[in-house]
């Protein structure tokens, strides 16, 4: 072949690191999708509750918005997913009494059981999933902080 013709710079996908994170990105999704659809969550479900977990216990009440910005989410898809958390009522989301137009989030007692449940399934994945890692855990885990900085 030509490599004129050739559209990338590598010969195969895997010399590319971002088509290796985005593989094993999707494989820990699945994972953690699968185990946690057992008790009717959603990964995404899971890391957003677990976001207000931490911002509420760090600044005590928390707004959409800022959920969404911790999270590194769309708003949009983030009142989305709110809204089904609280018809499964793991959460509850109060009108701002300061902002008309924003909603406070609480996480119920029901939530806080789940949250604990789910967290156990997570544990669970992630020490299956990064089990051929965990000797370079500071390593692989401060490359991480570094990309996502």
């Amino acid at each position: 072949m030509d490599t004129q013709d050739q559209i990338f710079s590598y010969i195969e996908p895997e010399e590319n690191s971002g088509y290796l994170l985005w593989q094993v990105t999707m494989q820990w999704q699945l994972s953690m999708n699968r185990a946690l659809g057992k008790m009717g969550l959603t990964l995404t479900q899971f890391s957003l509750m677990a976001g207000l977990y931490w911002l509420n216990k760090k600044k005590g009440a928390v707004t959409q918005q800022q959920l969404a910005d911790y999270a590194n989410t769309d708003k949009m898809m983030t009142s989305k997913v709110l809204a089904v958390l609280e018809e499964k009522q793991i959460i509850e989301r109060i009108k701002d009494p300061e902002d008309s137009r924003a909603k406070q989030l609480k996480i119920t007692d029901n939530g806080e059981q789940a949250l604990r449940a789910a967290y156990r399934i997570v544990k669970e994945v992630d020490d299956v999933f990064f089990k051929d890692v965990v000797k370079d855990k500071v390593v692989f885990d401060g490359l991480l902080m570094r990309l996502i900085k």
